[in-house]
């Protein structure tokens, strides 16, 4: 994916690498309510970085990743075998919200998904976060399915 470049400062979305885990970990400690733990954590997300067909997506201004969201493209047999594509872990800190970079990250994922020839988008989001509307400007809707979740 080519990067995004902004003329006013150095931004740019990117793919992820094993060497963004110390930035990475610093946004799933933001986004979660429970702390990820660093021991066990670089081993995570090199396991995430490397499973086919998944790709973490992050926004680096001036050198420091600000937002990431990872993209699941899913193997399928229905729509004509076209995949799939999941949203998770959309996160951008809390400092650098309001100007459109979460946005820039998710439509990233979004391009991203349509190259891949999907044949749709999913995400949960929990109704605690309020981010819905963020959502629903992006495209997605809630009218068509229910999320339902299991959790072990």
């Amino acid at each position: 994916m080519a990067a995004r470049r902004s003329a006013l400062t150095a931004v740019h979305i990117r793919e992820l690498h094993s060497d963004d885990f110390s930035a990475a970990l610093r946004l799933y400690q933001i986004l979660t309510r429970d702390p990820v733990p660093v021991s066990e954590s670089r081993e995570a997300f090199n396991i995430v970085l490397h499973h086919p067909g998944t790709s973490i997506f992050g926004m680096e201004q001036d050198g420091t990743i600000v937002a990431m969201t990872t993209l699941h493209l899913l193997p399928n047999m229905t729509s004509g075998g076209r995949p799939y594509a999941l949203i998770e872990n959309v996160v951008t800190d809390p400092e650098h919200r309001g100007q459109g970079i979460g946005r820039a990250v998710l439509q990233a994922c979004i391009d991203c998904a349509k190259s891949a020839n999907a044949y749709k988008m999913m995400l949960l989001t929990g109704e605690a976060r309020g981010a819905r509307g963020f959502y629903e400007k992006l495209g997605f809707s809630g009218h068509e399915k229910h999320g339902l979740v299991l959790r072990f």
